[in-house]
């Protein structure tokens, strides 16, 4: 018998009184029917749509923090996280292990770039860049090279939330607060599109941000563990998009003067960009790629780093040296999110999702095309299944309208009221689906985005 569900009021008033929620000013919820921002109780999923206690939908525009890829509730994927369940939950992966995380590994190692053959399992994205990062000054101190203690990121990079993360991100929202606790990177302007010269195409942008970069390692190879980007977009920090050119020049240059190359793939792994690793446009291999969010299809936490023999090599050595990587995690390549991975990623052996992708994108280009004649629209720029429209005060100057006034946020409450979930980044809108969504999904997310904006801009 299924138990009455409360509604939308009474989940909000319970939630309210214990929770307290991740990216948010609580005091923007207030109590229920008192708060700016309606606290929303979703009691199911299925497909693209989201489903509150009262029974209204949303689209998910924004696949739920960039995790979801095949729908809410997948059949498949739920299929395989149930028969797990029934044989193993969980066990200790130190000195053991079980046959979803080898089948696991031995799948990515198949699928990611040529040269990453060694797998790290860990519970998040932010996790898996502390691995990434601590991997990475633990190779140059084994290798006899303990001066190596910095890391070179993007300005405007966002790499998660842990304190390591945190030091090699260049969002203030996020970072300011905590700056004193943080290591202090080595920040290289960003080939970031949009903040090109007049004239100038992404390609020019990204060969002289190139040339900044080489200025940097010049001066600070000799101190620096590694370089880490969000290949392609930087999501967090804007939605800001560049030219594969810059990997392709990044390899290089990190090749030339001896230090590691981290590609943060996150949040744009798994067919976001286009093809299956964003890396994959340059014809590129990093030394180590972070991987996580749509890796179980937006069903369960799970990261992996993944590096290559080479930085695997110099910690193999007799427990004595001292060169192990004793970094580790409680539920570290836990079976359940394994056996949802494993699901994943059979989806995209069995169905054309990377074209299918390409033609729901295109799609997508030709609906945003008329808002780039918007006069408050400085920007509509897109990778993949990534879009992204820029609200500003003044399109010439491409002034930014004041952050108080959080006209993002407008257009996300006017997507609630209209079957949608548009979660802008401040005055930036963005678009980033399922991949399980129809045209005419895209259509109805555009349309509302669209009203919105003119609501937001109304006054």
């Amino acid at each position: 018998m299924n138990k009455q569900l409360d509604s939308n009021t009474i989940l909000a008033e319970r939630d309210l009184q214990h929770i307290w929620h991740p990216c948010t000013q609580m005091h923007d919820h207030g109590m229920p029917g008192t708060g700016r921002v309606p606290m929303v109780p979703i009691v199911r999923g299925e497909g693209a749509w989201l489903y509150d206690a009262d029974g209204r939908r949303y689209l998910d525009g924004v696949s739920s923090w960039w995790t979801n890829l095949f729908g809410h509730a997948n059949p498949r994927i739920a299929a395989a996280l149930a028969e797990q369940a029934q044989t193993l939950e969980h066990v200790i992966f130190a000195g053991f292990t079980h046959p979803p995380a080898i089948q696991l590994a031995e799948r990515l190692v198949q699928l990611v770039p040529a040269g990453l053959d060694k797998v790290f399992f860990a519970d998040n994205g932010s996790a898996a860049v502390e691995v990434a990062l601590k991997m990475s000054f633990h190779y140059w101190l084994n290798q006899g090279h303990g001066e190596k203690t910095r890391f070179i990121a993007l300005s405007g990079s966002y790499h998660g939330e842990t304190l390591g993360a945190l030091s090699v991100s260049d969002v203030a929202l996020y970072r300011k607060i905590y700056a004193p606790l943080l290591l202090t990177p080595i920040l290289t302007p960003s080939p970031d599109a949009y903040e090109g010269e007049p004239g100038e195409s992404p390609a020019q942008v990204a060969a002289r941000r190139l040339g900044d970069l080489r200025a940097l390692l010049e001066r600070h190879a000799h101190e620096t563990c590694a370089v880490i980007v969000e290949p392609l977009v930087q999501c967090a920090g804007g939605m800001r998009m560049y030219h594969p050119d810059y990997l392709t020049g990044l390899r290089a240059l990190c090749d030339e003067f001896d230090v590691h190359f981290i590609a943060d793939e996150i949040a744009v792994g798994f067919g976001r960009t286009g093809t299956m690793f964003a890396c994959e446009q340059a014809g590129v291999s990093p030394d180590f790629m972070c991987l996580s969010k749509g890796l179980t299809g937006g069903t369960l936490p799970l990261a992996v780093t993944l590096t290559t023999t080479r930085v695997y090599d110099a910690f193999y050595a007799e427990y004595a040296s001292g060169k192990a990587f004793l970094h580790s995690h409680s539920y570290t390549g836990n079976p359940l999110a394994c056996s949802t991975a494993l699901a994943t990623l059979d989806i995209f052996r069995d169905e054309p999702v990377l074209e299918r992708n390409r033609a729901l994108a295109a799609h997508l280009a030709r609906r945003l095309e008329p808002l780039r004649d918007h006069p408050n629209v400085a920007d509509v720029r897109q990778t993949g299944m990534i879009a992204a429209v820029e609200l500003v005060a003044d399109k010439a100057s491409r002034c930014p309208f004041p952050a108080g006034e959080r006209r993002g946020l407008r257009v996300y409450l006017h997507g609630l009221q209209h079957e949608a979930l548009l979660r802008p980044l401040g005055n930036i809108v963005y678009f980033m689906p399922p991949y399980v969504v129809s045209e005419a999904d895209i259509d109805h997310l555009v349309d509302v985005a669209k009203a919105g904006i003119a609501k937001a801009l109304a006054d």
